[in-house]
């Protein structure tokens, strides 16, 4: 019987030990970082920054590979599915966390299928008008659209996204006729507004900044819990007295559930070193991004926290995609 306890105990001990002797010898091959849309988005190029600074540091290649489909909902099936053992990543956006809700059913569970990795920084979204909007801020725009029902519409980049439900969690806390005009995406959505056929958008900052810059646009309010250092004299919504109507668009990074703590600690580790780097930082501001990188508990805690809050709007407004 000793001997058997003794051989029981051994091998327990051995199968422990397995994940951080990979860790040890983490990675050893090349890298997946898969992401849910097609090249050229700010979540693609975040994942490939990150991705080359993770090559430079762990001296093997971390490639991009895009699976595009459903609203990212392709990719985070497969990767929900992949070999837990650090070599399949994934980087997403808020539509992660909004999908489950929004969606009739998912290929994945957002929390149990997946490994919080990090937060790598997020983008608040903004209210902007054509020039030839009157309102000058958020309550003149509120009043604006009380005055006259059934006159003004709100562009956003597809249905589903932050600025999409932002837009709608706006127009519920004010009961306002406000219609939702989707577009296929953030690019489009500003083009519309800058032509005045939209005359209002709700967008993340990035796509919107250029046109704000230049005149074509005026930001109206930043819905962030702090000023957007890009825009620096357009106040949030709280400062304008619009309180719990923060809207994030986060990027980060995941693995699938089951991936080795040591694993994931180290990727944390080399990712929250990148973020922290001059050029990093620069290039990240420049695409309208603050910098977080928090540990995987918070990340996970984040993912939590913004699945009950987009999922109440979702329902609040009787969204639903088949």
């Amino acid at each position: 019987m000793a001997a058997v306890l003794q051989t029981l105990l051994a091998a327990a001990l051995l199968l422990g030990a397995v994940p951080t002797v990979s860790a040890q010898n983490y990675p050893n091959r090349p890298v997946r970082v898969v992401v849910g849309f097609p090249a050229g988005g700010p979540t693609d190029v975040i994942a490939r920054m990150v991705s080359q600074k993770l090559s430079d540091a762990l001296g093997q290649q971390f490639f991009v590979e895009n699976i595009g489909g459903a609203g990212g909902n392709t990719a985070s099936g497969q990767v929900a599915r992949a070999t837990p053992d650090g070599y399949t990543l994934m980087v997403v956006s808020t539509g992660f966390v909004v999908n489950p809700s929004l969606y009739a059913k998912v290929p994945y569970d957002a929390v149990k299928d997946f490994a919080p990795v990090t937060l790598v920084a997020v983008s608040p979204n903004v209210v902007v008008v054509n020039p030839s909007v009157p309102a000058k801020s958020l309550p003149e725009l509120v009043q604006l659209i009380r005055d006259n029902p059934g006159k003004y519409g709100f562009a956003g980049p597809g249905v589903g996204s932050t600025p999409h439900l932002g837009g709608e969690l706006f127009r519920l806390a004010f009961s306002l006729d406000l219609v939702h005009v989707p577009f296929t995406g953030a690019a489009p959505a500003i083009q519309s507004t800058v032509g005045g056929h939209t005359p209002i958008a709700f967008t993340a900052l990035p796509p919107a900044l250029s046109a704000v810059q230049a005149g074509q646009l005026r930001a109206v309010g930043v819905a962030a819990s702090e000023r957007a250092i890009q825009l620096p004299d357009v106040p949030t919504f709280a400062e304008q007295g619009i309180k719990d109507q923060e809207a994030d668009t986060i990027t980060g990074v995941l693995a699938p559930a089951g991936t080795p703590k040591e694993i994931v600690d180290l990727l944390y580790r080399e990712i929250a070193k990148a973020v922290g780097q001059a050029d990093v930082k620069e290039r990240l501001t420049a695409l309208g991004f603050k910098p977080v990188a928090n540990r995987p508990e918070e990340f996970g805690a984040r993912i939590k926290l913004e699945m009950e809050k987009w999922g109440k709007v979702v329902r609040d407004a009787k969204l639903r995609i088949e």
